[in-house]
């Protein structure tokens, strides 16, 4: 029985045992079938209260998908609990507002700065898990360019199912957002979000389309000299910002010869900011360096600066692609003036400081960080 149902059981026990010669007189006597048919009918009512109080819960429905990877893997029907490996898992999740279902992430996840407050399990590489146990996660999402193999096993062998994602060009990561937006019931907000960043990567292809890409070299380090491989989404992303890495290899992070870059001669040498803000070299530190005063880039301080975005698959990268367009293109973003108004009003040539726009004071920004 129910805690309730106990209680009056005990309670009419007491009372008849306290009260022992009147039951026995009540036995003995003829209203004996009443005190039994009373007795039953109290407890029925007891049993009867305490079903309707606590109905019996249905056991969750689950469902099979793919991931991007081609594992098909078993799911609850509906998502309520997600624990994220990944910062830019961490970052779509908030994207597409789903923050409140994130229970735990990692030590790495710190965009939007509210992700810092999550409960951490630990590294991409090395996460805790007991600490993602203790979380009883519906889902845990994980990526196959950063965490391992072991990790997505471990999970299956203590029953919580994984998805992974996989994209390596800007097109994929606005699909897997999609994909992702599917998966955790928030379809709509999904579709918004994706046809918001294709509009956005168009509108770049537009102003780019005529004009040729620069050749670029993307710094991931300096001391040993790091940097992409054109299969990773960090190389397609240069080609939507209107640039293409000098370095062609298959490695998706190869540590390049430094005389090599000076036989290549890229036009601009592309850094990314530091978490703290600030960017990791300047020009005369860098013209210090041995060899690197060889490069016509770093005699003329053709350098673009962009935000570590650029090396996160999410939809915040299609904000560091067009920053870095602006910087390396930065005529294709001016605005031309309106003849027909110069006309009836030649005063207007003389713009006022208020009245320049949004896009003149980025396209100003680059071509201080061209000069």
């Amino acid at each position: 029985m129910s805690p309730s149902a106990a209680r009056m059981g005990l309670f009419h026990y007491w009372c008849f045992s306290q009260r022992g010669m009147v039951l026995r007189i009540l036995i003995q006597a003829k209203l004996r079938p009443v005190v039994v048919a009373v007795f039953s009918l109290l407890c029925t009512a007891a049993i009867s209260a305490s079903q309707q109080t606590s109905p019996p819960q249905a056991p969750p429905t689950y469902r099979q998908v793919t991931d991007e990877i081609g594992r098909t893997i078993r799911i609850p029907q509906d998502i309520h609990r997600i624990v994220s490996l990944a910062p830019n898992l961490t970052e779509t999740i908030y994207a597409l507002g789903l923050q409140d279902r994130l229970v735990g992430d990692t030590d790495y996840c710190d965009f939007p700065p509210e992700a810092k407050q999550k409960t951490k399990v630990g590294g991409a590489i090395n996460p805790s898990l007991e600490a993602i146990a203790a979380l009883h996660p519906d889902l845990v999402l994980v990526t196959k360019n950063l965490n391992r193999l072991e990790t997505v096993e471990a999970l299956e062998e203590i029953g919580i199912p994984s998805y992974a994602t996989d994209p390596h060009t800007v097109e994929a990561i606005i699909t897997s957002v999609a994909l992702l937006s599917g998966l955790l019931g928030a379809p709509e907000t999904g579709a918004t979000l994706a046809a918001d960043l294709e509009r956005r990567v168009s509108s770049l292809h537009e102003h780019l389309a005529s004009l040729p890409p620069r050749r670029v070299l993307f710094i991931v380090w300096i001391e040993p000299l790091i940097s992409i491989g054109r299969g990773t989404f960090i190389a397609d992303a240069l080609r939507a910002a209107g640039a293409v890495s000098v370095i062609e290899s298959s490695q998706n992070w190869p540590q390049v010869n430094l005389e090599e870059v000076v036989r290549l001669q890229p036009e601009f040498l592309i850094f990314v900011e530091s978490h703290s803000g600030g960017a990791p070299h300047n020009a005369e530190a860098l013209a210090g360096l041995p060899g690197w005063r060889l490069l016509n880039a770093v005699r003329n301080r053709r350098y673009a600066t962009i935000g570590d975005a650029i090396n996160r698959p999410a939809p915040r990268l299609i904000s560091a692609v067009e920053d870095l367009a602006r910087q390396l293109h930065p005529d294709a973003f001016s605005e031309k003036p309106d003849s027909n108004k110069e006309k009836t009003d030649p005063k207007s040539s003389a713009l006022s400081p208020l009245a320049v726009s949004a896009d003149d004071h980025c396209s100003m920004k680059a071509q201080r960080c061209a000069r």
